[in-house]
C-alpha cells in the first residue's frame, strides 16, 4: 500500500482543516496516478479524481482503517477508468501467450551483449518517460490492472484480488504476464531505438518481435514461466534452490532475469502527477465541502 494512504488515514482522523487539506492532496495524488497509468490521458486522469473525489467525501468521513480506504478508493476509481478509458493506439488486439512472451534467440543474444556492455552503454539503454507510458498502453488492459495496482500502486495479491474481484490465483498468472508483456515492449522500443535489431517480422497481433521466437529447452521454458513467483519469494524452499542452482549456470536465464527485474523497478519508479493548479483548485473546493460535512454531523 502506498505510505501516502496511511498518512492521508492519519490525517483525517485529526479533523484540523490543515490537516484535511493535506489528507485529500495525498487522495488526489493517488487517484490521478492510478488513473493515469491506467487510462493514460491527463484529462481522463483529471476527470477521474474530481468525480472519485467528490462523490468520495461522505465516505471518508466514516472509513478510519488504511487498508479499507485503499480498497474502496482503489475500486471505485476501478469502476470509473473502466468507463471512462479510451482505446489506446498502442493498445493490441489479444492477449500474447506465454510462448510468445518469451525471449528469442536473438533478443536473448542482444541481452546477453547488453550485460556484458559498459556503464555508458547501459546507460543509453534507458527508456524515457514516454516510451515507459507506451510500453505500459500497450499491455492490454486486464493484465495492465493489475501490474498497475501491485507493483505500481504497492498492493498486497490479497488486495488486488478484492478490488478487481479475482482468485488470489488468477491475480498471480496476470501479473506474471503483465510483467512478461512490458518487459518484451521495453525490449522492443529499445530495439528499435538503438537499431540493434535489422530485420523485424510482424507478430499475430501486430508488433515487432527481434528473430525467431525458437523453442527454449523445457528447463528454460520452465525457469521463465515462474520467474514472477521466484522474484516475489512465492516458490517452496526447494524449488526455489533448484531455480537459482539452474539460474547461475545458464547465462541466458541470468540475462533475461535481470532484464525483467529492471522492467519491474522502471514501473515501479514513473510517477504521474497531476497538474499543480488544477490539484489545488479541486482540493479547496473538496476541503471546503468535508469540513462542511464534518460540521453537519458533529465530527467523528
Amino acid at each position: 500500500m502506498r505510505p501516502e494512504l496511511i498518512q492521508a488515514s492519519d490525517l483525517l482522523r485529526r479533523n484540523t482543516p490543515e490537516a484535511v487539506e493535506e489528507a485529500i492532496g495525498l487522495l488526489q495524488n493517488t487517484v490521478y496516478s492510478f488513473s493515469m497509468k491506467v487510462c493514460g490521458h491527463p484529462e481522463d486522469a483529471e476527470d477521474t479524481m474530481q468525480e472519485v473525489l467528490s462523490r468520495s467525501l461522505t465516505h471518508l468521513t466514516k472509513i478510519q482503517d488504511p487498508k479499507a480506504l485503499a480498497v474502496w478508493l482503489y475500486t471505485v476509481t476501478k469502476h470509473r477508468c473502466w468507463r471512462m478509458r479510451r482505446k489506446s493506439v498502442y493498445a493490441p488486439k489479444s492477449i500474447s501467450s506465454l510462448d510468445e512472451l518469451m525471449p528469442g534467440d536473438v533478443e536473448l543474444k542482444d541481452l546477453l551483449a547488453s550485460a556484458e556492455a559498459g556503464p555508458d552503454e547501459q546507460l543509453l539503454a534507458g527508456e524515457s518517460s514516454a516510451e515507459m507510458r507506451q510500453a505500459i498502453d500497450r499491455v492490454p488492459v486486464p493484465l495492465r490492472m493489475v501490474l498497475v495496482l501491485h507493483d505500481m500502486e504497492e498492493l498486497t495479491t490479497e488486495e488486488v484480488a478484492q478490488i478487481l474481484d479475482l482468485q488470489t490465483g488468477t491475480v498471480r498468472v496476470r501479473l506474471h504476464r503483465a510483467r512478461l508483456s512490458v518487459r518484451k515492449e521495453l525490449s522492443q522500443i529499445r530495439a528499435t531505438r538503438s537499431k540493434i535489431v535489422e530485420h523485424k517480422t510482424k507478430t499475430a497481433n501486430g508488433h515487432t518481435t527481434s528473430g525467431r521466437n525458437k523453442k527454449k529447452p523445457d528447463s528454460c521454458r520452465e525457469i521463465f514461466s515462474n520467474l514472477s513467483e521466484y522474484l516475489d519469494g512465492r516458490i517452496e524452499p526447494k524449488s526455489c534452490e533448484e531455480m537459482r542452482e539452474h539460474i547461475q549456470a545458464c547465462p541466458s536465464c541470468v540475462a533475461f532475469l535481470k532484464d525483467l527485474r529492471a522492467a519491474i523497478e522502471r514501473c515501479r519508479g514513473m510517477r504521474a502527477d497531476c497538474d499543480p493548479l488544477v490539484a489545488a483548485r479541486l482540493r479547496a473546493v473538496l476541503t471546503r465541502e468535508y469540513l462542511k460535512l464534518l460540521h453537519h454531523s458533529g465530527g467523528r
